[in-house]
């Protein structure tokens, strides 16, 4: 497995890891014409404005195919914090390293960046995934009631600090 940053070639790629695992990880969230409407085109045209306007992201190919991707930049609602937008593993990767490796990535450019504290929003009824950010060092710290695709959700703030 390989970790880089990601171009504008990876668009497709990360629009196809994007659709696939909100499909697997929020099943029991979100109802099924959510999901299942879930379009991998609509998703590269996003990741094609990201990337283009210089979003910072990297994927984790396996055999190259992009298996993960993490999103991160500056806080959307805080001065001086940075935030992980988006890190998503592609179902058959769950459990494999991916995931750290790209958490890993997203360290790194928070320190690069001279960001003393992160964030993050996770789905509240999402164990795996808090699971894992309490691995990497990321701590619960409230949540909020937000509407996505239609569908009131909670989420929890984790935050990383020194």
């Amino acid at each position: 497995m390989t970790v880089r940053r990601a171009e504008l070639a990876d668009a497709r790629g990360i629009a196809q890891a994007h659709v696939r695992t909100w499909q697997a990880a929020y099943r029991h969230a979100f109802p099924a014409e959510v999901l299942d409407g879930q379009s991998v085109e609509e998703r590269e045209r996003l990741w094609l404005d990201h990337l283009e306007r210089g979003r910072v992201a990297w994927v984790a190919l396996a055999e190259e195919t992009i298996v993960g991707f993490v999103s991160v930049g500056p806080s959307r609602t805080e001065e001086e914090t940075g935030e992980v937008y988006a890190i998503y593993v592609v179902p058959e990767a769950w459990g494999t390293g991916v995931g750290h490796e790209l958490m890993a990535a997203a360290k790194d450019w928070f320190a690069q960046e001279g960001y003393a504290t992160a964030m993050l929003w996770v789905l509240a009824d999402n164990p795996r995934a808090r699971r894992f950010y309490e691995r990497e060092g990321w701590r619960p710290e409230g949540t909020r009631l937000d509407t996505v695709r239609g569908v009131e959700i909670e989420e929890a703030l984790y935050r990383l600090a020194p």
